[in-house]
This record gives C-alpha cells, structure tokens and sequence, in this order.
C-alpha cells in the first residue's frame, strides 16, 4: 500500500494495531460481504462506500461515431502517453459521512469507511478525525462535528479503473479531505478540465475501417486496385465528459486525417508510395474507380505484383484520428493521435487484363 501523507505509515500502523483493514472496504451495513476482495462498497444514494475504482465523471457522446455496438476505442500513437492514472473528487455531504461513522458505532467489528484509493479506517479514528477534531497525526486534517454547519463536501482519491495496475494509480492518498462549496483543490491531480479529457479519450468509439474497393473480391497482378472511403462514413467523434458539483467539463473530439494501407505483401506497390492517403476537403479519402480508370494510378490504392495463390492477402487499413479538446473556462489543446485499424481479404489472380 502507498500512501503520498506524511502521516501514512503512522495510519497503517494504527489501523492495523485496532484491527482494521488498510485494504478492504465494504458497504456500511452491507453484512452478505464480510470478505471483499479489495476496495468495494454500495453506494446507498452516495459514493462514500464506492469502490477504488467508481468515478462520478459522466460520459456522454455528442456526435459522430456511426457504427453502433461496432464501433471501437482509438489505440494513442504515443506508446508512452497514458490516462490519468488518479484524481480527487467530491464523495460526500457532511451528512453522509455522519451516517457512515454513526453506523460504525453500531457495529465497529464489521464496517470500515475507505478514506483513501488504498486505505480504510474503524469507528476510533472516524469519530476522533471527524467528530472530535482530533487529527491522528501531523499533516492529517481533522474537523468537529463533520463540518456540519459548513457548505461543501468530502472529497477523496479515485483510481481510473483502466490503471489499477499502474504505481501511479496511487498517488492520490490525501485522507477523505473537505473542499468548500464552488472551490476546487489545489494539491496534485485535482481534477482539471485536461483530466477530464483525458479520461475521456478512451470512451471515444469510431466505427470499424473498413475501405471500399474496386474490384471488390478479386485484384489482378499489376493492375491497381482502388481505395477510398466515401465522405461522411468517418465524421468526427466528440464526446462530453463532466465532474458534478464541481463546474468542470470538457469535450474530446476525434477527426479522422488519414488512411494508411499495409497491402499484406511485400510484393505490392501503394498509391501514394508512403501508403498514407489523406483527407479530401468534402470528408472524403481518395477517390472511387470510375469505368476506364483500370490502368490510371488511383489518388490511393494498391497494385499487387504477384498472385495470392489460394490464400489472400491481408489488407490492413489503419485509420489516424487528430485528437483535440476543449473545457470549462476557456481551456482546450491536443492530445495524441489515435489509430484504429481492420483487416480485409484480398485475393489476386494473374490474368494481365480484365474486363471492368
């Protein structure tokens, strides 16, 4: 367990010496779960309880993204750029965690109320931190009464659940801190508008690439065969993400630039030789085969010098997509590019001419 609190082998120690859990956390009340396998919990109309991986950012798609259950996520360019691993958010009302503490008290040997992504305290240090004021160590902040007569909420770290594995992921170990209404945290991974963003890169879904081509089942042995998709069937994708309570939204959106063709053959010639086919103005890439076009060099496309031979090809059409965003005051700028790619059989005849 990691902890970024001065205090937090002293809260280690002392959970472990009262007996409790630094690792596993359960729903107040919640007594057909005694042995949770990690962090867990049932909200009960807040997320005081919720697991280390339960975040309160929504995710809603704005536009683009035709394809429906088909569509899928975008693989970033940049191999070493990665989600935010952890953030802070509001996780409760003063009331809440009351409740929460109060029902410690009636059963102190069964509940426990996470605190941080990683650590979890009993009834003693729930009533001394939150009750009493008094903190359990230097550099933990204590409050009387639960902050009752206060305006705000608790706020608490939350891993993204796509990063569990990551060390980052626990960076995030302020103990469940308050924040005043309208106000946001200043420490690391407070949660910005670029957090939002982020998180939201791998909610955007694209649909399938696969490219139109003529001719459709079968090419011939040094004749070109064209490429292009029609100008719509990738439009862009934006997505919203939002924070409740804390005014912090941004909007992801992806923009498909390029198409790049890997003939599945080294003995195959791409059009442009880069194999990097761009966007037309009208939305478009490339261009359709028209009749007579069959011997012209297509905008994209490709000419296969061999036959397939009884086994095809494998095409592969990898579409880029340019990622930007925008958020709440007045904030936006890059993230990487994003890739989704599919594959598509291609069969090759030696016959030198065909009748198109």
């Amino acid at each position: 367990m990691r902890t970024s609190t001065k205090a937090g082998a002293f809260l280690l120690a002392t959970s472990l010496a009262l007996g409790f859990s630094s690792t596993a956390a359960y729903a107040i009340g919640d007594k057909n779960n005694q042995n949770p396998p990690g962090p867990s919990g049932g909200a009960n109309k807040n997320t005081l309880n919720a697991g280390v991986g339960t975040t309160n950012i929504t995710v809603n798609q704005v536009s683009g993204g035709k394809g429906g259950s088909s569509a899928k996520g975008l693989a970033p360019v940049d191999p070493n750029w990665k989600p935010p691993a952890c953030w802070y958010e509001p996780v409760a009302t003063s009331e809440q965690v009351k409740a929460a503490t109060d029902q410690l008290k009636k059963t102190p040997n069964e509940n426990l109320v996470p605190v941080t992504p990683s650590l979890s305290w009993g009834e003693q240090l729930m009533v001394d931190t939150f009750e009493k004021g008094k903190s359990p160590s230097d550099g933990i902040k204590s409050y009387k009464n639960f902050n009752l007569d206060k305006d705000g909420k608790f706020w608490r770290g939350v891993v993204n659940p796509d990063m569990e594995d990551d060390p980052a992921a626990y960076d995030c170990e302020e103990i469940l801190f308050w924040q005043d209404a309208g106000t946001l945290p200043k420490i690391d991974n407070a949660p910005t508008p670029e957090v939002l963003a982020s998180y939201a890169y791998d909610k955007v879904k694209v649909p399938d690439t696969k490219v139109e081509l003529k001719p459709e089942a079968k090419s011939t042995v040094n004749l070109p065969t064209w490429v292009w998709l029609d100008k719509g069937t990738f439009e862009d994708v934006k997505v919203r993400a939002e924070l409740p309570g804390t005014g912090l939204w941004a909007e992801t959106t992806a923009k498909p630039v390029s198409l790049h063709l890997e003939p599945g053959t080294a003995d195959a010639q791409t059009f442009p030789a880069s194999g990097e086919c761009k966007v037309n103005e009208d939305g478009s890439i490339g261009t359709p085969y028209t009749k007579g076009s069959a011997k012209e060099d297509p905008p994209c496309g490709i000419a296969y010098l061999r036959s397939t031979g009884g086994k095809p090809f494998q095409l592969k059409a990898s579409i880029t997509w340019e990622i930007t965003w925008e958020g709440s005051g007045g904030t936006g700028g890059d993230l990487p590019n994003g890739t989704f790619d599919g594959t598509q059989d291609i069969n090759v005849q030696e016959v030198q001419s065909i009748n198109r």
